[in-house]
């Protein structure tokens, strides 16, 4: 695929209007008055991108991956706090709702999650449970009508204004992955514990939080499928969100190049613009290369979870985020290198460009995870 289909391309265009005009212009002081977007995220509601990817008749706006993911591209070139608040609710809560939950579960919560009326939140990630996701302590245990949850989540992006919180504890902790489980909360339940909000290098405008469960009781009828089934519910999850953080990271990527690119063309020493200099056109040269590869990477990714291919669907979000992730940190370090100075002031968007990209190295699976999963698909 190397053009958009018609409907995609509007909705490109619809996305990039508003993030240009809604969203880029106050993104220099909410990153530095680390300000929660609650503005952009209402109006991202009402055009129907909370809930992309879900049908409407649970709410949603019923379209694909491939218009998902072009549309967060544009969010994120303006602002990727903005981005990875619209990516979780649609990439991490959403869809394993839709995807694992029965009848009930989608009726209930996917038209408040879809509509914006709640937004929501994921809680895999605990002390130490990073990258090895089987390492669950978050206990559950069963009680009478249901479960009781005691233990801490880290690092849960939109936890500190979610109301629905797709959660993930052991029934077992020797047995490690085989005994996860996956849950629904709501964060108004005794026992939710919000904890401060993580003071980070970047995405500073995104509320970040711990999550502390204790003696939360759970119904049966928040289990997110069948008990000890979590873990593939969490792996399924994360590719979807790899491919969230994929177009995040293009975002951020294609915003620094342009910056870049404009400066190099007004800004002169020894008489000419920089522009005219062969190490600036190599750095333009290899940004513009990254860019345009990790997208057509991203949309193949995009295009085989449409189809349905989990397979192939599970290599390309790998390859899209790994690809994707260090284009936006290499186009962010040469668009500051291009501004000089001038890039390591806060004054300077460059800045804050670098800063957010070197998330997208990290979250949803390190680029060192990605790696050992895309190997794995041709040395197992």
């Amino acid at each position: 695929m190397f053009e958009l289909p018609d409907d995609i391309q509007e909705i490109q265009k619809l996305a990039r209007d508003f993030a240009r005009s809604e969203v880029l212009p106050g993104a220099q002081e909410r990153d530095h008055s680390h300000s929660y977007p609650a503005a952009q995220v209402a109006s991202l509601a009402e055009m129907g991108f909370m809930g992309m990817c879900v049908p409407e008749a649970f709410g949603g706006a019923g379209m694909s991956t491939l218009a998902y993911v072009v549309a967060l591209e544009e969010i994120c070139y303006a602002d990727a706090s903005v981005g990875v608040t619209m990516s979780v609710n649609n990439s991490l809560v959403c869809w394993p709702i839709l995807a694992y939950g029965n009848q009930v579960q989608k009726e209930k919560y996917l038209p408040d999650l879809a509509s914006g009326r709640k937004l929501g939140c994921y809680a895999l990630t605990e002390p130490n449970a990073g990258s090895d996701a089987g390492a669950q302590r978050t206990k559950a245990t069963p009680v009478e009508g249901g479960y009781q949850l005691d233990g801490s989540k880290i690092w849960i992006t939109n936890a500190p204004k979610a109301q629905v919180c797709v959660a993930y504890a052991n029934l077992a902790v020797e047995e490690r992955h085989k005994g996860v489980t996956a849950f629904i909360l709501e964060a108004d339940w005794a026992g939710y514990g919000i904890g401060k909000p993580e003071d980070k290098l970047g995405i500073t405008s995104s509320s970040t939080s711990e999550l502390h469960f204790d003696k939360l009781f759970v119904p049966v009828a928040n289990r997110l499928a069948e008990e000890r089934k979590g873990f593939g519910i969490a792996m399924a999850t994360l590719d979807g969100g790899r491919i969230g953080i994929a177009a995040q990271a293009l975002g951020i990527a294609q915003r620094a190049f342009d910056l870049a690119v404009a400066y190099a063309k007004q800004r002169e020493a020894f008489g000419k613009p920089i522009a005219a200099n062969q190490a600036i056109q190599w750095m333009v040269a290899d940004m513009a290369t990254r860019i345009e590869s990790a997208r057509l990477l991203t949309w193949r990714a995009a295009v085989a979870k449409d189809k349905g291919d989990k397979a192939r669907a599970s290599h390309y979000c790998s390859m899209a985020k790994l690809s994707a992730s260090e284009t936006a940190n290499f186009c962010a370090d040469k668009a500051l290198q291009v501004h000089g100075g001038y890039g390591y002031s806060k004054e300077y968007e460059v800045e804050r460009l670098f800063r957010d990209a070197r998330i997208t190295t990290l979250y949803e699976g390190t680029s060192e995870i990605q790696r050992i999963v895309i190997s794995r698909s041709y040395l197992a």
